[in-house]
């Protein structure tokens, strides 16, 4: 087997061996301390659930990527090593900007943490990726742009980190939304970066969807009776928005990215994955202005909660939504070269828009069949 798969393979099963291993007594812990998130009316659950499956994530996948550059280096392999090596920086200042994310959203879970402070950390947290040397500096021809200015790069950067890791945050409203659609965005960066010869980051990313393969088992399957159900809460949706902002960034680095024989646009290859929360917010968010309300406050007007207006099953809802990101990911990636990507971005956001009218026409005449 080769050098690299077999590395993204080893780093996956251990983050699903280590994690399998990390939740049950994370359900221990908080069945025995009473941390639980509590029912009401604007929730789905019904039942006392731990909201804190994303403990587990962050320290899984440092531990894990650490253990797989120290043996490598114990069997007197350099070349894992020398690829660390040479992406010190980056790495640095992004597992930085993990634990300090990763602390607030613990805080938050366990105490509370106000937005305004959470919004601070994140900025502080862009801060430091873009240190690290990772920010959008180019457009790549989007509106016909390529480069822009040095401080509007770094603005952008800023408020694409604090948007993607509060994007994730805000689809976490049906059992397996956040971690099925996370997971199908790290499958997506992982081949990337492994097919482009950027291993570290394919492992980083195939390290990330092992910690959410047992926690989407708990949290979809896990039976709330019998103490086996767990939320990911914000120490889990945070950390995961901010590795797929830091995951993404990197792909705009290159001017074109060979995925095999086939020519894609990076920024294209970077959004795509991110597409469905990242629309699914600004609608949201967009809706609220409109009708008045404060677009900070939550409400049920997310993609998951106009599937269930229909009456869809949580699963179902779920499993159409990945669906559906999987569906522009591949397609977007597919046309990036095919298609000036001003006109694919509107494409996306016509196709978005026109499916969003369809869903809230279908959920007003079932109304009315109802009634």
């Amino acid at each position: 087997m080769n050098f690299w798969l077999l590395c993204n393979f080893v780093v996956f099963v251990l983050c699903v061996l280590f994690a399998g291993i990390f939740i049950p007594q994370i359900l221990l812990v908080a069945f025995k301390k009473e941390l639980f998130d509590m029912p009401d009316e604007r929730k789905i659950h019904k039942d006392i659930v731990p909201r804190l499956g994303g403990i587990a994530f962050t320290p899984v996948i440092c531990f894990t990527m650490s253990l797989l550059v120290g043996v490598n280096m114990l069997l007197g392999d350099p070349r894992l090593q020398v690829l660390v090596d040479a992406q010190t920086l980056p790495l640095s200042m992004g597992f930085c900007a993990l634990f300090l994310i990763y602390i607030v959203g613990l805080g938050d879970d366990l105490v509370g943490v106000q937005y305004r402070a959470k919004f601070m950390v994140q900025i502080l947290c862009a801060a430091f990726i873009i240190m690290g040397g990772f920010w959008i500096n180019s457009l790549h021809g989007l509106f016909w742009i390529d480069d822009v200015a040095c401080w509007l790069e770094c603005l952008m950067t800023v408020l694409f980190i604090v948007f993607v890791c509060n994007a994730i945050n805000l689809i976490d409203g049906i059992d397996g939304l956040a971690s099925g659609l996370s997971a199908a965005a790290f499958i997506i960066y992982g081949v990337t970066y492994y097919m482009v010869g950027e291993y570290v980051y394919s492992m980083l990313s195939f390290a990330s969807l092992g910690v959410l393969v047992p926690f989407f088992y708990y949290n979809v399957f896990g039976d709330p009776a019998k103490r086996k159900k767990i939320f990911m809460g914000d120490a889990g949706s945070l950390t995961i928005g901010l590795l797929l902002s830091f995951l993404s960034l990197h792909l705009f680095d290159a001017p074109t990215l060979m995925i095999g024989s086939l020519p894609c646009n990076p920024f294209v290859v970077a959004l795509s994955p991110l597409i469905v929360p990242c629309f699914d917010v600004v609608r949201v968010y967009i809706g609220r202005v409109r009708r008045g309300t404060n677009p900070f406050l939550p409400d049920r007007t997310h993609i998951h909660h106009k599937l269930l207006a229909l009456g869809m099953p949580s699963r179902m809802a779920m499993i159409t939504i990945v669906g559906v990101a999987l569906f522009f990911s591949v397609v977007n990636i597919g046309l990036s070269y095919m298609i000036n990507i001003t006109l694919l971005v509107l494409l996306d956001i016509l196709f978005w828009s026109l499916a969003n009218i369809v869903l809230s026409r279908a959920i007003k005449q079932h109304k009315e069949n109802v009634a």
